[in-house]
């Protein structure tokens, strides 16, 4: 009886049970394990809903039993103040640094018909990297006016304490009101007016392929990848053709009309899978004989072959400048006159494609007109004319290289007197400090101004010699190689040339392309997604900033220059 009686004291219930083997989660535990959670919903764009749904809780209750999943309110606390956190540290960062910044901006509108301003900041380091943050995806009420666009690019400049001093660009799209509002912030603030390289790019092949030929066999390649789109039987067929015929198992690539590159990729895979496509439509028991007609015909499939070829440089450039981890902008203008001559020189049999290629040609040079043969002396060509790859200047004439180079050692020499300004301004204020000289040395000293003078017109002459003794000998330098990384030049070449270092800081970190405010709205887009319509804009803003700009999208350069054709 008494062991029975001890058994029965020992014997614990389920909840006891559980709780002996699970004692609940130390404050310091449940505060990491939330942490981690929130870090989960904002990196991977969950809603915060998430943490009420029930196959969520169970998850959690079987991974840690003692931990007590808070609400979805307590963690839209914690993520706005973890906005809070995170802008005083991108400010504090952009206000350390003393290098020069661009922005990129583009418009957006959401599900739920917001609209939203997407504004990007870029940078290079102390540490000669690349550095990009997200500023904002302000939610717009107004018209989108080119006053209104001025002032709210102000208005965020103002909340992360920018200098307006402290911009040198803003590149944007060509949309008439985004160009109108940069040209008034250009006449207010200096601030160079960049006009997006993938855009301009997007406008010529669009004009280029208005070609009633051309549109006639896209249309047919169109319907085409459709019909196997829309046919798992067609779908399941061409399998097993890519099998037999020993072709890559690729499935075929769907384009969007607004997309040329798009395009290029749905015609690019369509010429690859042209064979075991051809078979699949022939065969008598999976295609009726009103479908026959899907298969293009010979003269349209030779025209999208030409037109593949002449559209890979496109492509190429496209998505080489697209990249923001690395120098586009210097790249800009030998890119544009590589383009030139690649179209011009090209040989093709199709009137269609050779039309083509006038139009290409022509669109190029009227769009980058002014950029690259009129007024050079342009922040793109300088940006080019302090990259070591191209200091050389090949793509312009002899006359036009004086030009730049002057203009360089001009914006050198206001860069050095900038400089010896800062260090007198410094030396200032600890002479302050120190005792004061006599009455006596003062009034001795009160009529020595005409050596003072000529001491003022000695330093001057010497600063010019200097600036143009370094810029000399920095364009007298062999170019670096293609495939080198200028800033890493510049990081170990900066006490040889410190003024000029400091003014390619200012060019280098321009954006070609406003490629990183439109990766911002493709966060934004699963975000505020239909499932998330009733998200308040300024969440959305909030999650937006939170999200690291790097995991927007990476383009690897070396990828892109050594693997273009490879989708």
């Amino acid at each position: 009886m008494k062991g029975e009686t001890s058994a029965r004291k020992k014997q614990l219930t389920m909840s006891e049970f559980v709780q002996r083997r699970n004692p609940p989660c130390t404050p310091q535990q449940a505060a990491i394990v939330t942490d981690v959670i929130l870090n989960m919903l904002v990196t991977d764009m969950r809603p915060m809903s998430m943490v009420e749904d029930e196959g969520f809780k169970k998850m959690v209750g079987t991974l840690n039993p003692g931990y007590i999943l808070p609400s979805r309110t307590h963690f839209t606390k914690l993520m706005e103040r973890k906005y809070q956190e995170a802008f005083q540290k991108i400010k504090s960062a952009i206000n350390t640094t003393n290098s020069r910044m661009a922005l990129t901006t583009d418009i957006w509108t959401s599900v739920a018909t917001e609209a939203y301003l997407g504004i990007t900041c870029h940078y290079i380091g102390n540490d000669w990297k690349m550095t990009s943050v997200c500023l904002t995806t302000m939610p717009l009420e107004d018209r989108h006016t080119s006053t209104n666009i001025a002032e709210w690019l102000e208005e965020v400049a103002v909340k992360f304490e920018i200098p307006s001093e402290k911009i040198c660009a803003i590149v944007h799209d060509n949309g008439a009101n985004i160009v109108a509002a940069a040209k008034l912030l250009e006449e207010k603030h200096g601030w160079s007016s960049i006009r997006c390289t993938g855009h301009t790019l997007q406008l010529v092949i669009n004009a280029a392929l208005k070609n009633t030929g051309i549109q006639r066999a896209v249309g047919a390649a169109r319907c085409l990848v459709e019909h196997f789109k829309k046919s798992e039987q067609a779908c399941s067929k061409l399998k097993d053709k890519q099998k037999q015929m020993g072709t890559p198992e690729h499935k075929l690539v769907q384009d969007v009309s607004t997309r040329w590159n798009s395009t290029f990729y749905m015609i690019n895979r369509l010429i690859e899978q042209r064979w075991p496509v051809t078979a699949t439509l022939s065969d008598p028991s999976l295609t009726h004989r009103d479908k026959r007609y899907l298969d293009l015909k010979p003269d349209q499939w030779s025209l999208l072959e030409e037109l593949c070829t002449a559209l890979k440089s496109f492509e190429c450039a496209t998505v080489f400048m697209s990249g923001q981890e690395y120098i586009t902008v210097s790249s800009l203008p030998p890119l544009v006159k590589g383009l030139l001559k690649s179209t011009e020189g090209a040989a093709y049999d199709s009137a269609s494609v050779k039309s083509f290629q006038v139009t290409a040609f022509e669109q190029l040079q009227n769009r980058w007109k002014e950029t690259l043969f009129d007024q050079v002396d342009n922040p793109v060509v300088l940006s080019s004319a302090l990259d070591p790859r191209f200091r050389r200047l090949k793509f312009l004439s002899p006359e036009q290289i004086i030009t730049v180079q002057a203009k360089v050692q001009a914006k050198a020499l206001a860069a050095r007197r900038e400089m010896v300004q800062q260090q007198i301004t410094t030396s200032t204020i600890r002479t302050a400090a120190e005792p004061s000289t006599s009455l006596l040395d003062s009034l001795l000293e009160s009529g020595g101004s005409s050596d003072e003078e000529s001491r003022e017109e000695k330093a001057e002459e010497d600063l010019n010699t200097q600036i143009r003794n370094e810029v000399l000998a920095y364009f007298g330098e062999r170019p670096l190689a293609k495939e080198e990384n200028p800033l890493d030049w510049w990081r170990d070449n900066k006490d040889k040339y410190p003024t000029l270092a400091k003014l390619a800081k200012s060019y280098l970190c321009i954006p070609s392309s406003s490629t990183p405010s439109e990766r911002l709205f493709s966060a934004a887009g699963n975000i505020a997604s239909k499932k998330r319509a009733s998200l308040s804009p300024e969440h959305v803003d909030m999650l937006t900033f939170l999200i690291p700009i790097q995991s927007f999208g990476r383009v690897n350069k070396k990828h892109v220059l050594m693997n273009n054709t490879e989708q």
